[in-house]
């Protein structure tokens, strides 16, 4: 058994010379695979009689490669939360691919959702290692999305030029001469006397050509088809009106107003109402005024049942929906409280709705919730229609375009007034033809005379 005095001499002597051994050995060849230090080798007693030495590289330390010290902190990025009812999404679009750098807020890959689209933006800047997905797959929330490289060499410039590739142009053949031309035969002597013409023989007339039936049902042109993946959004609607239509019992009734009043006053107020509050007066203000004051007066149509419990619910404000077109599909975003918004407050919210429907920034949201919902039609020029409800709300009303037609005044004359068909489809479980037809004529009679919106009557 060896003392303690010797075994501590056993392992300077053994750090000693390991040390030199690696020194020169990393000294004409390679780096090290880690720094060399007295302290970072330790001596273990084993059981048996021996001492043996046993080495062990820190745990700081790093590996080094032909390149330097590798340093690789492999940043993976998850799929966002994208709303609280929102659990997956599907791949629509991947515009980088693995290797290229992408600075922050760069878009990496674009999702999409039932409701919205979402970019997926780098939070830093890097190279793209890789993308954990393809368009069309499906990746739920929190799933790992793609790996992103933050130490990477940001490049100095944009990729240079692929060059141009040298087109082969293959030899012309030489054409061959032409042989030359043979003489032509010598024809044979006339005769001396010419024949006597035959006599002419009268033409019987030509029966008219008969139309072929094939030729009709066989030239039909060419008649090609298309096939195209529906997005998620527009599988979604599909999916909510279809559930709209199996689950309410839904009647339409229609009613038509005379906008000539509010034409009238529009027209005569319009460029002091932009200079004041810098946006147009349209027509979706006085209808959403006018349907605001109708729930009011008429609660049912802003309530809706509550199949669990099977109760009515009814609320006491009003967040009306105006649908709003956008290049993915129709979206929805609410006005909240409009009972207390002014006609300046709704054009100014519709026309940053729409600005955002342009450019794909509608946030969840911005369309969540909604007691009652107003569908413009009439901008396509739709003369009439039936609007689906939006489940689960009772009711929306739907606009139709502005014709000039012939109606009678209160004097009996017959007079051309820009005329509008309204139709108010509601759920008739909760809601009866009384209070159906009473709320439309009531929203009719305040956009016949906007004076009633004034003095609320």
């Amino acid at each position: 058994m060896l003392s303690a005095a010797a075994i501590r001499a056993v392992s300077r002597r053994a750090t000693s010379t390991a040390a030199a051994a690696v020194a020169s050995s990393t000294s004409t060849s390679a780096p090290a695979l880690f720094p060399v230090t007295s302290s970072s080798y330790h001596w273990k007693k084993q059981r048996d009689v021996s001492s043996t030495v046993v080495l062990r590289a820190p745990r700081y330390a790093r590996y080094y490669g032909t390149t330097g010290w590798l340093s690789m902190p492999v940043k993976t990025v998850d799929v966002p939360t994208m709303g609280d009812s929102i659990t997956e999404g599907t791949i629509v679009d991947i515009p980088v691919g693995p290797g290229d750098y992408v600075h922050e807020d760069d878009v990496v890959v674009v999702l999409e959702t039932d409701k919205v689209s979402v970019d997926v933006r780098a939070s830093e800047g890097g190279k793209i290692v890789e993308i954990l997905g393809e368009v069309d797959d499906v990746v739920e929330v929190g799933s790992a999305l793609y790996r992103l490289d933050t130490d990477a060499d940001k490049p100095a410039g944009g990729a240079a030029p692929s060059a141009p590739k040298e087109e082969t142009i293959a030899p012309t053949p030489t054409p061959e001469p032409a042989a030359a031309p043979s003489k032509p035969p010598t024809p044979p002597p006339a005769d001396a006397s010419p024949a006597p013409p035959a006599p002419e023989k009268k033409a019987s007339p030509t029966p008219p050509p008969m139309l072929a039936m094939e030729s009709v049902t066989t030239n039909l042109g060419p008649r090609p088809e298309r096939r195209s993946k529906m997005s998620r959004m527009r599988q979604r609607v599909a999916a909510r009106l279809k559930e709209s239509q199996n689950t309410a019992a839904m009647l339409t009734t229609f009613q038509e107003v005379d906008m000539g009043n509010f034409m009238e006053m529009r027209h005569r107020h319009k460029d002091e109402f932009q200079k004041k509050h810098g946006v147009k007066l349209g027509f979706m203000s006085v209808f959403v005024k006018a349907c605001t004051a109708a729930l009011q007066e008429v609660p049912a149509i802003n309530a809706y049942i509550d199949d669990e419990s099977k109760e009515i619910v009814y609320r006491d404000y009003c967040d009306i929906s105006v649908a709003v077109a956008s290049p993915n599909g129709l979206v929805v975003p609410v006005l909240r409280n409009t009972e207390f918004m002014s006609f300046a407050d709704v054009e100014r919210t519709i026309a940053l709705f729409g600005q955002k429907a342009k450019d794909g920034t509608l946030a969840l949201d911005d369309m969540a919730g909604g007691t009652f919902t107003i569908s413009n039609g009439g901008v396509f020029g739709s003369l009439m229609g039936t609007p689906i409800i939006n489940q689960p709300q009772s009711a929306i009303l739907g606009m139709h375009a502005t014709k000039m037609r012939a109606v009678v005044d209160e004097k009996g004359n017959v007079v051309a007034r820009p005329m509008m068909y309204l139709a108010l489809t509601y759920d008739h479980r909760l809601i009866d033809g009384r209070e159906g037809v009473t709320f439309l004529k009531s929203v009719a009679d305040k956009i016949t005379d906007p004076a009633r919106l004034v003095f609320d009557i």
